[in-house]
């Protein structure tokens, strides 16, 4: 455990130290830096109840399952405006870059995950906008497309993501979500339009599991 007083490392050496780069299940197209049992990542993350738990260094089946579905049908973002909302490691706005997006935002709240989409836009070659902040209770953004990968875990968080989402879509953006069907997805208020079996480390095994993505009703 981190000691009072210990330096906390620079997130950008600490992540090229010790996550190694591999290619993402499912998704070989994206390689990114990955934790593992040796990287010692609570050093970075910290064990404080206020650090953000370290999400961004492992793979999701929200994420994934967006990914694969934006690589798979790249009409869907070419020459738009895209922000990946609570982007972890970058791999849903990577993937919309590689599909052709005019521009891509990564927004998420963990500095520490800033650091790693940096380094993982510039491992798989292309160009990212990455912001720390909380942006759900800002208006609209000025964007075409907003992606949105597991974050319904918390049932707070999926109050406060959904009313962000309706009031995005309000303003004419459109929606999509990538989720496993966790305990607090919305069910009754979204269309699922595509289904994948992708890498899970959420379910707490690491292994496959069945995701889906999903558009609000009334966005198609």
């Amino acid at each position: 455990m981190k000691r009072p007083g210990m330096q906390q490392p620079d997130p950008v050496a600490f992540i090229k130290a010790n996550l190694p780069i591999s290619p993402v299940p499912s998704i070989p197209e994206i390689r990114l830096h990955t934790a593992g049992p040796a990287s010692g990542l609570w050093r970075l993350a910290g064990r404080r109840e206020a650090d953000p738990a370290p999400y961004w260094a492992y793979p999701w089946a929200g994420g994934a399952v967006l990914a694969r579905y934006l690589l798979d049908r790249p009409e869907i973002v070419v020459g738009l405006r895209v922000l990946d909302l609570g982007a972890g490691s970058g791999l849903v706005a990577i993937a919309a870059a590689k599909a052709g997006a005019a521009t891509v935002t990564a927004v998420d709240i963990d500095a520490n995950a800033i650091a790693a989409i940096g380094l993982n836009a510039a491992i798989n070659g292309v160009d990212i906008i990455a912001r720390a902040a909380d942006i759900i209770e800002d208006p609209p953004p000025e964007i075409d497309l907003l992606v949105v990968g597991d974050l319904f875990y918390d049932p707070t968080l999926a109050l406060r993501v959904m009313a962000f989402l309706r009031r995005c879509e309000a303003s004419g953006i459109e929606v999509l979500i990538g989720d496993p069907e966790r305990a607090h997805l919305p069910r009754g208020e979204l269309s699922r339009i595509a289904t994948h079996i992708v890498a899970d480390f959420g379910g707490g095994t690491g292994g496959a599991a069945p995701a889906g993505v999903f558009a609000l009703f009334g966005n198609g």
